[in-house]
């Protein structure tokens, strides 16, 4: 995968994690910057982990799905590009998740929103990737627009989480597109 592919997934898998803390920024008022780097490493550990346990399951099963490996990685990616899009058009999804200040809840939401990116890890799998690089981009991503977004929160708003949730659901359908294509011979 490209440096560029790389950049548009970890953003598209960072984007749950930024509406999260968007809302969770507009719900604490001012928040602290301790409270958004403690939101930005909790967010970031966790999505850095999930897509790397997708792709240790991926790899398991790699060898029984060969022929159709890039049919399965496109549904995934396709598959949570479109449940982002459909999240963010009917609103009061990711940015409503998380209103308490709880550990607790801080990771369950961080879990609730890095499920895709272990998706994501299980299509990984049927390609030649470095899933550590990878790993590690998401994971760094999420930690600065989590971060970010909270600090943003009071400023922007739910809605323009809504809108980067709408257009990372597109960038993970396009990546997924691609993918398919360019196993099927239509680019080279």
């Amino acid at each position: 995968m490209s440096p560029f592919g790389i950049a548009v997934l970890a953003v598209s898998m960072s984007v749950d994690a930024f509406a999260v803390s968007v809302g969770r920024g507009a719900a604490i008022g001012r928040p602290r910057v301790s409270e958004a780097l403690r939101t930005g490493v909790v967010f970031g550990v966790i999505e850095a982990l999930t897509p790397v346990l997708g792709w240790a399951a991926g790899v398991a099963a790699s060898q029984y799905v060969a022929v159709v490996d890039h049919w399965i990685a496109f549904l995934l990616l396709a598959g949570v590009g479109v449940h982002m899009l459909w999240s963010a058009v009917r609103g009061g999804g990711s940015e409503d998740r998380n209103r308490g200040h709880s550990f607790i809840v801080l990771v369950a939401t961080a879990i609730g929103t890095s499920l895709d990116a272990m998706a994501v890890g299980v299509s990984l799998a049927f390609l030649e990737v470095n899933i550590v690089t990878i790993a590690a981009a998401i994971g760094l991503a999420t930690f600065l627009m989590s971060s970010g977004g909270i600090l943003l929160g009071r400023l922007i708003g739910a809605r323009l989480g809504r809108t980067a949730e709408m257009l990372a659901g597109v960038a993970l359908c396009g990546l997924g597109m691609f993918i398919l294509l360019e196993h099927l011979g239509v680019i080279a």
